[in-house]
């Protein structure tokens, strides 16, 4: 893992759809054996090009979800190695049982890609708008869960996971990331990354949630608060030890999330503290609601999603630590 980050957090160039194609294009070049394959939004995720590369390698089974997860895992069954995507409702909770079985049950090796994750669905609607998805397959042994950043830790997301065994679900904001990390970032799958060090608290963001935490970690700086903000990109398998060591060091944590409090990062990182090193702890994110329609600022202050409502947590957090 070699981390450096961008001097200045401004929307990315590239969207990170655009970079998902690119990326899955060159990989292609050099392996024969990547497929794609699509419910019917080939277009909505930029992977036109690919088609036209390798119409022979492009499968759009249209809005046939679990079907396509069948396909898939045939597919690993005879030595290929498919990236299935559609939006992040319909690439987990519509095909649960086939991920479950004819992927994960089988030990096969298939890559799942959900879109538009949680209020970045926008104005798809509450129907399109996924804040359940990593909750889902949390459920399913073995799998690994992921949510990029932005475009410079996605593109090397996917050439890792297209050299690694296994079933891997990939949660991905399909148009512009804040920028995060500079180019020539590698990661480690699995491991949590310290994007600013801090004493007092630890908040533990995922997705577009990173940006709003580290805004959140600026304001409080100027009264006086020093908060330690970790960008936890790995939902499945949690980093046990990055969570142990933040809750030893700084005793209070919060996270950040643009997914249900209920089986998330919140969740996930509760199980870590109250078997190992208790220590208070809030959770920022979507409370057991369906989703709607509206732009994406829209609905960050609707369900509670913004930099406010983070720094909201961190002192209601560092009250209970002081008691």
């Amino acid at each position: 893992m070699s981390i450096k980050l961008a001097e200045k957090r401004v929307n990315e160039e590239i969207a990170m759809r655009d970079m998902y194609a690119k990326t899955l294009m060159r990989l292609a070049e050099k392996n024969g054996n990547i497929v794609a394959l699509d419910a019917d939004l080939m277009s909505s995720m930029g992977m036109m090009p690919f088609k036209k590369a390798y119409p022979d390698r492009t499968f759009n089974v249209g809005i046939q979800e679990a079907n396509m997860i069948g396909v898939a895992a045939g597919m690993s069954a005879v030595g290929l190695i498919p990236f299935a995507h559609s939006f992040g409702p319909f690439a987990t909770r519509r095909c649960f049982d086939q991920i479950f079985l004819s992927c994960g049950y089988a030990k096969l090796n298939v890559k799942i890609t959900g879109s538009d994750p949680g209020v970045t669905a926008a104005f798809n609607g509450g129907t399109h708008m996924p804040f359940e998805d990593m909750g889902i397959l949390r459920n399913v042994p073995n799998i690994t869960i992921l949510e990029p950043v932005d475009s410079v830790m996605l593109e090397n997301i996917i050439e890792q996971i297209a050299d690694k065994y296994g079933v891997f679900y990939t949660r991905l904001l399909r148009k512009n990331a804040v920028k995060i990390y500079e180019e020539g970032s590698t990661f480690e799958i699995g491991k949590s990354i310290t994007l600013r060090d801090g004493k007092d608290v630890t908040i533990f963001a995922t997705g577009i949630m990173v940006a709003e935490a580290l805004k959140a970690a600026d304001e409080l700086d100027k009264e006086g608060i020093s908060v330690r903000v970790e960008n936890m990109f790995t939902l499945k398998p949690i980093d046990k030890e990055a969570i142990l060591k933040c809750a030893k060091e700084t005793g209070a944590i919060v996270t950040a999330e643009n997914h249900s409090i209920l089986n998330g990062l919140g969740s996930a990182v509760a199980e870590v503290i109250t078997e190992n090193e208790l220590v208070p702890l809030e959770r920022v994110g979507v409370e057991d609601r369906f989703g709607q329609v509206g732009p994406v600022d829209y609905l960050k202050e609707q369900y509670n999603l913004t930099y406010k409502d983070i720094m909201s947590k961190v002192k209601k957090v560092l009250e209970r630590k002081i008691k």
